[in-house]
C-alpha cells in the first residue's frame, strides 16, 4: 500500500460516505461536496491501497473484498477520534474520577464541608482525596498533575500558579474561656508582651502572620509556642496562661474567648491555587464554579 502514511481523514470520510450512499452524486451530496471532489478523493484512495475499492454497477457502486475488509477498520478509526473530542457539555453526574486537594486543618474546618455537600449531591462518582499543605512542594506537585488545587492563603503560592480568591478573613486575639483578661480592653502594646500561641501549618517555625502588624506599630511578639493545626490551639491555649490569634470563621470554640483589642491586624485572603495546566479542564472549572457558588466575591483584603 503506497502512500498510506499520506491518507487524511477527508479521503476517510469519503469512504464511508462511498460505503453508505453507494453512489457518487448521493455522497457529494450528503458531504457538501462537488462529485468532481468526491472522484478525486476516490481516485487517491484507489492509489494508497492499489485496489479500485469501488466498482460501477446498474445498481449502483459496488464495494471490493478489501474495501469491505477496511469498513470496520476505518469506523474504529471515526470511533477513536469521536473520544478524543471533548465532551458537549460537561455532566457531573457523569464524572467517575478522584480529584486531589491540598489545604490546612482551616480550609478543611471551613471550606471543604460546604464543598463536599455540593459534590455529593451533584457528582457521586467523584472522590475526593484531602492532602496535608505542603507549601514547599506545592508547585511540583501540581505541575505533575498529583494535586489539582490548593486551598491556602496568597504568601504561601508560588510564583506561575493561578489564583481564585474565596473570601476575606480576619484574626481574633483570643485567651482560656476563663481568662480574667476578657472583661477589659487592650491595645497592642499591652499584649505584645504577653506569651502567644501562633499556629505554622507549613514550617516549624516561631514566625507568626500577626508579626508584621506588631512590628509596623513598633512592636516584637513575645512567641513561647508554634503547634502546625489550627485545631490543636484551642486545647494549648485553654491550658496555658497564653493567647492567640485565630482566624474568625474556626470561632467561637469553648475552650477560648475574644479578648478586645483597640486594633486588629489587618485582614487577609483565602484562596484557591491550581497549575495552568488545569485552568481548561471542565472539571477543575466546575469544583471552582462550587467554591465561588459558596463563597459570592465580595471584597478582597488587597483591594
Amino acid at each position: 500500500m503506497n502512500g498510506i502514511s499520506r491518507i487524511d481523514l477527508k479521503q476517510l470520510r469519503v469512504f464511508k460516505a462511498l460505503l453508505k450512499e453507494r453512489n457518487v452524486t448521493r455522497a457529494a451530496a450528503q458531504m457538501g461536496l462537488t462529485q468532481q471532489a468526491v472522484s478525486a478523493q476516490l481516485s487517491k484512495l484507489r492509489d494508497t491501497f492499489q485496489d479500485h475499492l469501488f466498482l460501477r454497477s446498474a445498481q449502483g457502486l459496488i464495494p471490493t473484498p478489501l474495501a469491505e475488509q477496511l469498513e470496520p477498520r476505518v469506523n474504529a478509526v471515526f470511533e477513536s477520534l469521536a473520544a478524543l473530542s471533548p465532551p458537549d457539555r460537561f455532566d457531573p453526574a457523569e464524572v467517575h474520577t478522584t480529584f486531589v486537594i491540598s489545604a490546612t486543618d482551616y480550609a478543611v474546618a471551613v471550606i471543604l464541608p460546604r464543598l463536599m455537600a455540593k459534590v455529593r449531591a451533584q457528582a457521586p462518582g467523584l472522590k475526593l482525596i484531602i492532602r496535608d499543605f505542603e507549601s514547599d512542594r506545592l508547585y511540583p506537585l501540581l505541575t505533575s498533575g498529583d494535586l489539582d488545587l490548593a486551598l491556602t492563603f496568597p504568601a504561601f503560592v508560588p510564583d506561575g500558579c493561578q489564583t481564585k480568591w474565596l473570601f476575606s478573613e480576619h484574626h481574633i486575639c483570643v485567651t482560656r474561656s476563663d481568662s480574667p483578661m476578657q472583661s477589659r480592653q487592650f491595645t497592642i502594646g499591652d499584649i505584645a508582651d504577653l506569651p502567644q500561641i501562633i499556629v505554622s501549618p507549613t514550617r516549624a517555625n516561631l514566625i507568626g502572620s500577626a508579626d508584621d502588624w506588631f512590628a509596623s506599630k513598633g512592636y516584637s511578639r513575645n512567641i513561647v509556642m508554634s503547634v502546625p493545626s489550627f485545631a490543636a490551639a484551642p486545647a494549648c491555649i485553654a491550658s496555658t496562661d497564653c493567647i492567640a490569634f485565630l482566624p474568625s470563621r474556626i470561632l467561637p470554640n469553648p475552650l477560648v474567648r475574644p479578648i478586645q483589642l483597640d486594633d486588629s491586624p489587618p485582614c487577609f485572603d483565602v484562596i484557591a491555587a491550581w497549575h495552568p495546566r488545569s485552568s481548561q479542564d471542565p472539571l477543575h472549572k466546575w469544583i471552582l464554579s462550587l467554591l465561588q457558588q459558596e463563597f459570592p466575591a465580595q471584597q478582597s483584603a488587597n483591594q
